[in-house]
């Protein structure tokens, strides 16, 4: 086992030691093999590190670290100190294409699959950063050099911000570019300064540590800062390179990082590319869910189980400024675990639009489990999109994102417990077999069935697919939870609290009887029914309402005043309890009487088929016998004031 070292005043000639240190990470890249570990020392560093060789278990992994107590920057970037004055606060730099090798962001159109906006081809993968602040593509040296107040994009439906987020100073700061077969020209709007005395960067590679071949198994990458890298747009039907990421591999772990500033996805733990690659935004002969469907079976036979991929560990990482993704990831995510990670102002500088965009954006999330993250001020906070099965959202904090959660196209089982929803828009529930346990939930919850596009099921902990089905709605279990109403509803589907289940049956026993009852038809008459929930023991607060038919509901007109507040780097939860809702008593709910999902028939456990009981709060504390709603077991009557990050 080895251990190189990496220094600024290193030299990629010397061997590698504390006292003759590389210069490049790539280079120390070249040479750690399974069970070498890689320090690289105080410094900032240019460059794409390319792991060459990966580890063969987690006992034998390669470990890159920042030295203990030392700041290690990895940039995708370059500084610029030859800016030129072209006319009054417009500036120029001009690059040979050489420099940018065979990927010049500044000519690598943004767009691909389920890409919204803009739709004429006009934004790319480069940026210009003023201090470490990135600007906005203009479309014309024009706009460049008389800014004009406009719409960076278009906000969704369901945004709260009236207009999109622009520069804390309310200044269009914004660069064009034209590139032609020999340079690139770069004109910046520095209003004023000079980008010659302050750090002016533009960014030059696609991504910052990320294998360039598949297979590179059991890497640590930990304690770095990573930053500014120009990856581009990553859809579930295309390769998906992030700023850091495994690229299709097995068991990576990434901790204690600090990652910003990434054109679209921060950390990916997605699919490679022969898998498919935009081909519904290239070929148009198919739609892309055709294409994402294909994909599941493509990567099946090139290796998608357990054994090859996925299983990868993101924990304590800081990840923040992306474009599109905060953490991405198709299949190659599945088995992972995601926690204790601080993830915010993603996709909120609006300056292109598509229906991949959420501090976490998963497909085909096979056992997944996110645990105690804080996921705030993002366009979606987290999106689970097909295959979520055994998935599980546990003792997360959601708050000022203009949606929270969303589960899409997904059979069950899946589990959402013990978490703070404290955004105005909590939930797109459009899936089928959720468990939502013991949450806190301050805002409303739209429901939508998907009646035209089929997706993938799974045997229990395993890639092996068993079937594909319709998302009918239904089919899921509230227990325990804590029922706000607050803010503003943004759509018509939306409700507060569990009354939009209304009319859906209670039983697996009466939802077939009901279907028995239609005569001796096939798949016509399972359209007919509403799928079964099972709904109880719920609070319900402020003008929240319960399923019409939940037995045991706790109902009352009562303000608990929540409120969430950020101190320093700390967050804190203000709640008047009512007594009532305090001393509730209720059920133990586990994987004994959740019964199974109608579709996948297939239980709510761990991933390893071990049993789960709900006894555990937010804070990972034992409820000790009293079962208790919402996600703090010590809740007590009254004003309350948890530190709950």
């Amino acid at each position: 086992m080895a251990v190189f070292y990496v220094a600024k005043n290193g030299d990629d000639l010397g061997k590698g030691t504390k006292e003759h240190p590389f210069l490049t990470i790539s280079k120390a890249a070249e040479k750690a093999q399974a069970g070498d570990q890689v320090i690289v020392r105080q410094g900032e560093y240019r460059e794409w590190v390319k792991p060459q060789y990966g580890g063969v278990s987690d006992a034998e992994r390669i470990v890159y670290t920042a030295a203990k107590g030392e700041k290690v920057v990895i940039k995708g970037s370059e500084q610029v100190t030859d800016w030129q004055n072209v006319e009054g606060t417009v500036w120029k730099v001009v690059r040979d294409n050489s420099f940018f090798g065979n990927y010049n962001p500044y000519q690598e159109v943004l767009g691909g699959d389920w890409f919204i906006y803009p739709d004429d081809n006009s934004l790319h993968a480069g940026e210009v950063y003023l201090n470490g602040k990135s600007f906005y593509e203009a479309k014309s040296f024009e706009e460049v050099k008389n800014p004009k107040r406009r719409e960076y994009g278009v906000n969704p439906p369901w945004t709260k911000h009236p207009e999109p987020l622009l520069h804390p100073e309310d200044t269009i700061y914004q660069w064009y570019a034209e590139v032609d077969s020999r340079q690139t020209v770069i004109y910046a709007n520095f209003h004023g300064k000079d980008p010659n005395e302050e750090l002016t960067e533009i960014n030059v590679r696609k991504c910052c540590f990320y294998p360039d071949k598949t297979g590179i198994n059991y890497i640590t990458l930990r304690g770095f800062e990573i930053a500014q890298a120009a990856c581009p747009w990553t859809p579930p039907t295309a390769d998906q390179p992030g700023m850091v990421g495994a690229n299709w591999s097995k068991g990576w772990v990434i901790e204690d990082n600090i990652l910003h500033d990434a054109k679209c996805s921060g950390i990916s733990l997605g699919k490679e590319a022969s898998t498919g690659h935009n081909l519904c935004t290239i070929t148009h002969r198919k739609p892309g869910y055709q294409y994402q469907m294909e994909a599941v079976f493509q990567g099946r036979k090139i290796g998608w189980n357990k054994k090859n991929i996925g299983s990868h560990i993101v924990r304590n990482n800081q990840i923040y400024d992306c474009g599109q993704n905060g953490i991405v990831g198709h299949m190659g995510c599945a088995f992972s675990k995601i926690s204790d990670n601080e993830i915010y102002q993603i996709g909120v500088k609006h300056e292109f639009f598509g229906y991949e965009i959420a501090g976490i954006k998963l497909h085909a999330a096979i056992d997944v489990q996110m645990a105690h993250n804080n996921i705030h001020h993002c366009t979606l906070g987290t999106w689970l999109d097909w295959q979520a099965q055994g998935a599980r959202v546990s003792r997360n904090l959601y708050y000022g994102n203009d949606r929270d959660l969303m589960v899409e196209v997904t059979h069950g089982p899946y589990i959402v417990d013990n978490n703070i929803f404290g955004s105005e828009y909590n939930f797109d529930n459009v899936a089928q077999g959720g468990a939502y346990i013991q949450n806190l939930c301050c805002g409303s919850m739209r429901r939508e069935s998907v009646l035209d596009r089929a997706t993938p099921y799974h045997y229990p902990h395993t890639t092996e697919v068993a079937g594909v089905a319709l998302v009918y709605s239904g089919d899921d279990r509230l227990y325990q939870n804590i029922f706000l109403k607050g803010g503003k509803v943004y759509t018509e589907q939306s409700q507060y609290g569990t009354e939009g289940y209304r009319n859906h049956l209670t039983s697996m026993e009466e939802y077939t009887k009901t279907v028995e009852s239609l005569g001796n038809e096939d798949h016509e008459q399972f359209a007919k029914v509403p799928q079964p929930v099972y709904i109880d023991d719920n609070v319900y607060l402020n003008g929240a309402k319960p399923f019409e038919r939940e037995k045991n509901p706790y109902v009352s007109d009562w303000n608990p005043e929540v409120c969430l507040i950020e101190e320093g780097y700390s967050v804190y939860l203000e709640l008047n309890a009512e007594e009532g809702m305090v001393q509730k008593q209720t059920n133990v709910y586990g994987t004994q009487n959740l019964s199974m999902p109608r579709i996948t028939e297939a239980m709510y456990e761990n991933p390893d088929g071990s049993p789960i009981t709900f006894t555990m709060d937010y804070f990972g504390n034992s409820r000790e016998g009293k079962v208790s709603v919402g996600p703090f077991a010590d809740l007590k009557p009254g004003k309350n004031r948890l530190q709950i990050w």
